[in-house]
Parts: structure tokens; C-alpha cells; sequence
């Protein structure tokens, strides 16, 4: 890539919109200051004193907010949070999020808001210290009715945009927002806009989804296939290779500290090596950033390899990043891609 190709790429994102369909949860980061111990009078236990409180939008948020970082110009979120105090601060955070149109995200009273607490411990002189979460989930199944509401306004937003993001965070199939339900209306979209970049990434794999552009790792790649997980990287490129001929869809597989690879629906594939790190790193919402730049970069014209450069370099921004969930900014992806 280029220069001049960097920039004829990126400089559509602010006239690009896209719509991310998923999983929002509260990134609610409490920080303590461990220089003020107590002991609890009623249970005779450690108190750990939080003199901050941070909350983000995460999971499909997490995308939100790297397309928002890219100066992306339309960011459009469809998901659900309940009518409780973190479904209020979770549609805050969205709401003060750059480029955000929030009127197709659904508040309700049948479900929970999907929260990550995450109590974080700051001494002077180290990395933040991360202690065990508190999460917030659903474990029984979306209410059809809400799926109906999620599937029209699905129907409506992809009239809307250039491209769109599904995100699948949930732990049990059918608890959050991309039920069976919401994928046949993903089914007809494509349909209807066949060309429109559809990215897709779940955390329980992605079997039950139509074909359209695929993000995995390795092991969701092997369980695809119903092969065992390898590391071998020449039979994950062959594999890639095979599955976006098959699907006539780009196909990419994050390989951690081994990079990224992509496959192209011609049968052509390429492997991009990660960057060096660089001290302490932290690697939560390194997946999201690339997820942002992938579809960014291909709505926006980029080939195969093009969109694999930009990704690879914002996770590496991304990981940089201590005691928080990380974005990267096209001023801060130019200098990995161009070193003077």
C-alpha cells in the first residue's frame, strides 16, 4: 500500500456509514486506590476503596467506538439494554460517542444490560491491575417479540447504510441480539443488497450465519470446518482459502501474535505478520478494532490486502494501550504503515 493509496481510502470514512448490529454491554471500570486500605467492620474483609468510576460502551461498542475513532461519519447501533441504571449509562456513553445516530438502539424492560465490571487497581509506577470482573448477562432466551423489533429495524437500517457489523458476544445461543430470528432478516438484506460489505463475528461461531464476510480466529475457523484447532499456518490459509471461494465472501482470521490472514472469494489469500510489541500490552478490544477496520476499509474500497494493513496495524495501537479498551485513530495507524 501506498500513501496516496492510504489516504484515498480513509479519506471516505467520513462520508461512510455503517451500521453495527450485536451485543452492547457497559464497560464500567471502578478504579482503586490501594494507598487507602480498610477493613469492613461488619465482615472483617479487605475494602477496596474506588475513588473513580469510568463506563464505555463495550462488546459491539467496542466497534462503535473504533469507528468512531477512524472519523467514520455515520455509526449507526442497533442492540437492546434494559431500563435499569446501566442500561441509562450505557445509552449515555453511546450518545456522547462522535458520530453516533442512536434511533435504532431498543431499551427494554425483558432483558438485563449486558455489563462488564471491571475493578481496576492503580499503583504509581505500574500498569493498571485488573482484578476479577463482575458480569452482567441474559441466560434465557431473547423474547421473540423483541427480536420482531430488532428484525424491522434491521429491515430499515440496512436502507440506510453503506455497510454492516454483526456482533455475537453472548456466552449461550440465542440470549442475545443475533437470534435465529434476526438472521433470517440478515438472510433477505442480502437478498436485496448483494453487494453491500456484511461483516460478521460471534463468539460461539459462526455456522448458523448466511454467507456473508467472515472474521474468526483459528480455532473458530477449525470448528467451522468440524476439524480439530491447528496451528499450522499454511493448512489455516488453505482453509480460509476454501471457505471464501465457497461462500463467494471474504474470509479473515486473526492469528494473535502471528497477524492476520485474509482470503478472497477468487481463491487468493494473503498472511500479514503482527508488529513487534512494545513493553506491557493488553489486548482486550484488540479483536473489535480490527473488526472496525476491516469493514471501514472495504466499504470504503480497499481490496483484501489493503483492509488486512489497515486492521493489522490499529490492533497493534490497540494492545498499547493499558487499563482500558483501546481504539486507534488513522493518525495513529499512518505511522506503523509508513515509518520514516
Amino acid at each position: 500500500m501506498t500513501p496516496e493509496r492510504f489516504q484515498a481510502i480513509t479519506e471516505k470514512y467520513p462520508h461512510l456509514r455503517i451500521g453495527v448490529v450485536g451485543d452492547f454491554c457497559l464497560d464500567r471500570y471502578l478504579e482503586i486506590d490501594p494507598t487507602k486500605p480498610e477493613i469492613s467492620i461488619e465482615t472483617g474483609l479487605p475494602v477496596h476503596n474506588v475513588i473513580n468510576v469510568r463506563s464505555q460502551p463495550g462488546g459491539a461498542g467496542t466497534i462503535i467506538n473504533n469507528l468512531s475513532a477512524l472519523g467514520v461519519g455515520a455509526i449507526y447501533p442497533l442492540g437492546f439494554a434494559g431500563e435499569d441504571g446501566e442500561g441509562y449509562e450505557l445509552t449515555r456513553a453511546l450518545a456522547a460517542v462522535p458520530g453516533v445516530r442512536a434511533d435504532h438502539f431498543i431499551q427494554t424492560n425483558d432483558r438485563r444490560t449486558f455489563t462488564y465490571c471491571k475493578p481496576l487497581v492503580l499503583e504509581p509506577g505500574r500498569p493498571p491491575r485488573e482484578l476479577s470482573r463482575l458480569d452482567q448477562k441474559n441466560w434465557t432466551p431473547t423474547p421473540s417479540d423483541l427480536s420482531d423489533r430488532i428484525s424491522a429495524a434491521l429491515t430499515s437500517l440496512a436502507e440506510e447504510v453503506d455497510a454492516l457489523i454483526l456482533l455475537s458476544q453472548v456466552d449461550q445461543p440465542e440470549t442475545g441480539v443475533l437470534t435465529g430470528r434476526v438472521l433470517q432478516a440478515v438472510q433477505k438484506i442480502i437478498l436485496a443488497r448483494p453487494q453491500m460489505t456484511i461483516l460478521a463475528d460471534s463468539r460461539l461461531g459462526l455456522r448458523a450465519f448466511p454467507p456473508i464476510t467472515f472474521k474468526m480466529n483459528a480455532r473458530e475457523l477449525a470448528a467451522f470446518n468440524g476439524a480439530n484447532t491447528t496451528s499450522d499456518l499454511p493448512t489455516i490459509i488453505e482453509t480460509a482459502k476454501q471457505l471464501a471461494v465457497r461462500n463467494d465472501q471474504p474470509v479473515f482470521v486473526t492469528l494473535a501474535e502471528r497477524g492476520i490472514v485474509g482470503a478472497s472469494p477468487d481463491g487468493h489469500a494473503d498472511h500479514v505478520p503482527a508488529y513487534p510489541v512494545h513493553g506491557e500490552i493488553d489486548i482486550v478490544g484488540a479483536g473489535d478494532s480490527v473488526t472496525a477496520n476491516l469493514t471501514a476499509a472495504l466499504a470504503a474500497g480497499a481490496t483484501v490486502r489493503e483492509a488486512l494493513l489497515l486492521a493489522n496495524a490499529a490492533a497493534s495501537v490497540v494492545i498499547h494501550q493499558l487499563g482500558t479498551t483501546g481504539t486507534a485513530s488513522i493518525a495513529q495507524i499512518h505511522p506503523l504503515l509508513f515509518p520514516r
